[in-house]
């Protein structure tokens, strides 16, 4: 029996939130902070971009408040990484790509949400972009690190490819809901991927701008 496309989406989600999870306790990890701050931070970037995303799009219930599993996801993850984040040869490393990981899953979930709502195409690709990246950078802003949306290496066009690519396949080549998801979160991760491997970035302004 072929899993449903329900079943799909909701499968990613969760995961998608353990992923994110998973590296915001690798981000407590790194301070070396007890085990309520790794519950803390797992739970700010598991789920923080997609109660943004929620609340713009005045659904009537946030995800995690609809469904509490999701936030029992984000402790479990919290308290798995706590005792064993220590096996890791380095933290910093895994954190990245637990991230990309969540980066690629949310982008397509975050655009397929409000796309279900009937909102325009932009602003369903919008919140493909805002959905995986407001947890992170509540992650950084609140351990004084270096937003990771400033990091010279792709993300933000990582996260615009997922959501863009779902868009366009499922809505203007009317490629099967499954396939489009499947085949634009792997867009979006190997994209990240690359930029982590290979340090592709986009060019940035050479100039300042002359102020007064």
């Amino acid at each position: 029996m072929l899993i449903s496309f329900e079943n799909i989406i909701y499968i990613s989600g969760m995961l998608g939130v353990a992923v994110f999870a998973i590296s915001g306790a690798l981000a407590a990890a790194e301070e070396k902070l007890d085990i309520l701050s790794f519950v803390l931070f797992a739970t700010v970037t598991g789920i923080g971009g997609g109660t943004v995303r929620d609340l713009l799009l005045n659904v009537p219930k946030v995800f995690w408040v609809e469904d509490p599993f999701y936030l029992y996801t984000t402790i479990l993850a919290a308290i798995i990484t706590y005792f064993f984040s220590h096996l890791l040869a380095s933290i910093s490393k895994s954190l990245l790509w637990m991230d990309a990981a969540g980066l690629a899953l949310f982008s397509v979930l975050g655009t397929a949400k409000a796309m279900s709502l009937d909102v325009d195409p932009v602003v369903a690709i919008t919140m493909g972009m805002i959905t995986p990246t407001f947890g992170s950078i509540v992650r950084d802003i609140l351990l004084g690190h270096k937003l990771v949306l400033l990091e010279p290496e792709i993300y933000v066009t990582a996260a615009l490819l997922g959501g863009g690519g779902y868009y366009l396949l499922r809505d203007v080549f009317n490629v099967e809901e499954v396939t489009a998801v499947l085949v634009s979160m792997v867009a979006a991760f190997m994209l990240r991927a690359a930029a982590l491997l290979w340090d592709l970035r986009l060019p940035k302004l050479k100039q300042s701008l002359d102020r007064e």
